[in-house]
């Protein structure tokens, strides 16, 4: 693993924002000097490097899947902070193996060691179209003769090939409290990707998404029937408000992606259910939720925390933390290994799953020691050797 410059092509902004990246500009907090692209640096992997680290993210994703079972056999639904009225139906998501669509694993890797898993986003993971088009397409202006990890839009056509659905189009819901049009975009290109498999499909605006009450099921602005939907919109959201409760108490009668057993993998209390299963584990970062324990370096994560926010690590040598609101569902406390320094950025490495299959990597890297909001999106090539 290796951090190279390179020089951005002639209207990078142009050609980007004609593959889809058309939020790159409001994707970032303003003032920021740096671009959230930045094609001016990627990271050179060797093939070895990434086969190894592709066993290692499906192991991972094994090892969650295991977990799921763990929480709904032993009843241990408590330990995520979710509301007692909706273990039920998370439990009979589980059993019905209601089908997933996607996730993506955030892992510390600094090129000499096992790969350590730092959060799975496997409920609304963004950086997708930029993974998975756009740095395809750099690559194939930049580095002809290069390869990628890269197979995220053919695992997706097929993924959606795959699923048995309902009758009647699938809905793909946005919401309009997305400011930057990122939701907007990552919603369409999924949406594109369903289509080229030969599912119908519609978008829609989770507000505008109705409910029947007399015959307890969801409809469209046409009074169509919503027998399955893809949404980018949190289930610990929906489990906060009157709408998510009519998605939990009638999830049979509606296919929601992702399914409500992924408030399971989504909930960072994953972390320290994953260390109790699978101690020492060499991919794993020991994590409790009762407290730091004997740990000297740990960081503090929100159970239902985003963007890095609310955050706090705590090292020998002092403590830093990140604002936001988050935490009154609870902490996990992780052991803190800093992210790798390459140049004076420290990047993290998005591994993409699509089934229960590797896909592909993203790399986002930001100069602090939480990759935040603020961080830039780098791409990636397998060198040739």
């Amino acid at each position: 693993m290796r951090r190279h410059d390179s020089r951005p092509r002639d209207g990078w902004e142009e050609i980007i924002e004609n593959q889809g990246l058309a939020y790159h500009r409001a994707a970032h907090p303003s003032g920021l000097s740096r671009p959230y692209w930045d094609e001016s640096v990627h990271y050179g992997f060797s093939l070895d490097e990434v086969e190894s680290i592709e066993a290692q993210v499906e192991e991972l994703h094994r090892m969650c899947l295991e977990t799921v079972e763990h929480v709904v056999k032993h009843n241990r639904f408590r330990d995520f902070a979710i509301p007692e009225w909706a273990w039920h139906e998370i439990a009979m998501s589980w059993q019905r193996r209601d089908p997933h669509v996607y996730g993506r694993f955030d892992l510390r890797y600094d090129g000499t060691g096992p790969a350590k898993l730092l959060e799975y986003n496997a409920d609304t993971p963004t950086s997708l179209l930029e993974a998975s088009v756009v740095q395809w397409f750099w690559l194939q202006d930049v580095f002809p003769g290069d390869d990628q990890w890269n197979s995220i839009h053919e695992r997706l056509i097929a993924r959606w090939g795959e699923l048995v659905l309902p009758t009647g189009p699938t809905h793909f819901a946005w919401t309009s409290m997305d400011r930057t049009g990122e939701e907007a975009m990552t919603i369409a290109y999924l949406q594109d990707t369903a289509s080229q498999a030969g599912l119908y499909t519609m978008e829609i605006a989770m507000e505008d998404i109705g409910w029947d009450a007399g015959n307890r099921r969801f409809i469209d602005l046409e009074g169509r029937i919503i027998r399955s939907a893809f949404k980018l919109y949190p289930w610990e959201w929906m489990l906060n408000d009157a709408f998510g409760g009519h998605a939990v108490r009638h999830a049979a009668s509606t296919t929601w992606i992702e399914p409500l057993w992924k408030t399971l993998l989504s909930n960072k209390a994953l972390l320290a259910l994953l260390w109790e299963l699978y101690p020492g584990h060499p991919n794993l970062l020991p994590a409790y939720l009762d407290g730091p324990r004997d740990m000297s370096s740990y960081i503090s994560k929100p159970l239902l925390g985003r963007e890095g926010a609310s955050m706090r690590i705590v090292t020998p040598h002092g403590s830093q933390e990140t604002g936001g609101s988050y935490g009154a569902e609870g902490h996990v406390f992780q052991a803190f290994e800093a992210l790798p320094d390459f140049g004076g950025q420290r990047p993290v490495l998005g591994a993409w799953m699509v089934a229960d299959e590797s896909a592909g990597l993203g790399i986002r890297e930001t100069s602090g020691l939480i990759t935040d909001d603020t961080s830039s999106f780098v791409p990636h090539r397998i060198e040739q050797q």
